[in-house]
């Protein structure tokens, strides 16, 4: 075990640089995914199913999975933005 990097900040390696992800395919499949999630909660709404609890648990998935792809769209162009 090496003491050095704890006591002298100095001998540390550089940490690496940050990697860009594309997070609108991360939020593309959970939003689909709470979608498919939410209508078959709704088939079994509509089938006498007590299934009000994971309807709203599933819309408020997808609400928020929205949420989140358009945060994406403007942090990318604020991204672009800032590059050129």
């Amino acid at each position: 075990m090496k003491l050095a990097p704890i006591f002298n900040p100095d001998a540390r390696r550089a940490a690496p640089k940050p990697i860009r992800v594309d997070l609108r395919k991360v939020f593309v499949i959970g939003t689909s995914l709470w979608t498919v999630a939410l209508l078959v909660s709704l088939i079994l709404l509509l089938l006498d199913v007590k299934a009000l609890p994971l309807v709203v648990v599933c819309a408020s998935g997808v609400l928020i999975g929205l949420a989140m792809l358009v945060w994406e769209h403007f942090d990318r162009w604020n991204y672009r933005r800032l590059g050129k």
